[in-house]
C-alpha cells in the first residue's frame, strides 16, 4: 500500500508539473462547448449529451494516451526494478480514473453554464457517467501500454481503442438518454450492471496482460 501511495502521488505530482496538457484539455472542452452555443443558441437534449460524450471521449483520450508514451524506456527500466507491475499499473488506472471524474464533472459544469442543462436526473447521469469513465480510463490506459511499444504510437492509440470503447459507449449513452428523460432508475439498473461488469473484466484483463508488457 505505502508503494502505491508513493506511485498515485507521483502521477500528480507529475501532472502538476504539465500543468499545460491539463490546461490544454480544459480549454478544447470550454472553446467546442462555445462553438456549439454560438451556432445553436439552444442545443436540443439528444445533441447535449452526443457533444457531452464526444468531448469527454476525445479529452479522456488525450489526457490518458500520455500515461505511457510519455514515458522513455530508460525510466520505464528504473520503474521496472523499483515496484512490482500490478502497483505500477493500479497507480496508473487509478490516478487516470480520478482525472477523467474531475474532468466529467467540469464538462458538465461548463455546458450547464454555456447552453443549460436538459438532464432530469443529474444524480443518475452523474453516477452512470462516472462507471462509463472508469471503463474509458481503464480500457485507454492498457491500450497506452500498448502503443508505447510501437514506433507510430498516436495512430497505434486510436486504432486499438476505438472498438473496444464502443461497448462502454453504449451503454453509457443509454443510461444518459435514460437520465435525460427522467425514467425511473430502476429501468436502467440491468444496463448499470453490464457496464459495471465490463469495467472489471477490463481491469482483470489489464492486470493479467501488463506484466508480460511490463518484461518486454
Amino acid at each position: 500500500m505505502q508503494q502505491f501511495l508513493v506511485l498515485l502521488r507521483h502521477e500528480v505530482l507529475l501532472e502538476w508539473r504539465q500543468r499545460n496538457a491539463l490546461g490544454g484539455i480544459l480549454l478544447y472542452v470550454v472553446s467546442t462547448v462555445f462553438v456549439a452555443y454560438m451556432t445553436f443558441k439552444v442545443v436540443p437534449a439528444l445533441s447535449w449529451i452526443a457533444l457531452y460524450w464526444v468531448m469527454l471521449l476525445f479529452a479522456a483520450t488525450n489526457a490518458v494516451a500520455k500515461s505511457f508514451m510519455q514515458l522513455a524506456p530508460g525510466r520505464m527500466l528504473y520503474y521496472y526494478t523499483l515496484v512490482p507491475p500490478t502497483r505500477f499499473l493500479l497507480a496508473k488506472l487509478v490516478y487516470n480514473a480520478l482525472l477523467l471524474s474531475v474532468i466529467q464533472l467540469l464538462t458538465a459544469a461548463i455546458m450547464s453554464i454555456l447552453v443549460g442543462n436538459p438532464v432530469a436526473d443529474m444524480g443518475w447521469f452523474l453516477l452512470t457517467g462516472w462507471v462509463g469513465v472508469l471503463g474509458i480510463s481503464v480500457i485507454l490506459t492498457l491500450v497506452s501500454a500498448i502503443a508505447q511499444k510501437a514506433s507510430n504510437q498516436s495512430t497505434l492509440m486510436a486504432v486499438l481503442s476505438f472498438p473496444v470503447v464502443i461497448p462502454v459507449l453504449v451503454l453509457v449513452i443509454r443510461m444518459s438518454k435514460q437520465a435525460l428523460d427522467g425514467l425511473d432508475r430502476s429501468v436502467g439498473y440491468s444496463w448499470l450492471m453490464n457496464l459495471a461488469a465490463i469495467d472489471l473484466l477490463v481491469i482483470a484483463v489489464a492486470v493479467l496482460l501488463f506484466p508480460y508488457l511490463w518484461k518486454d
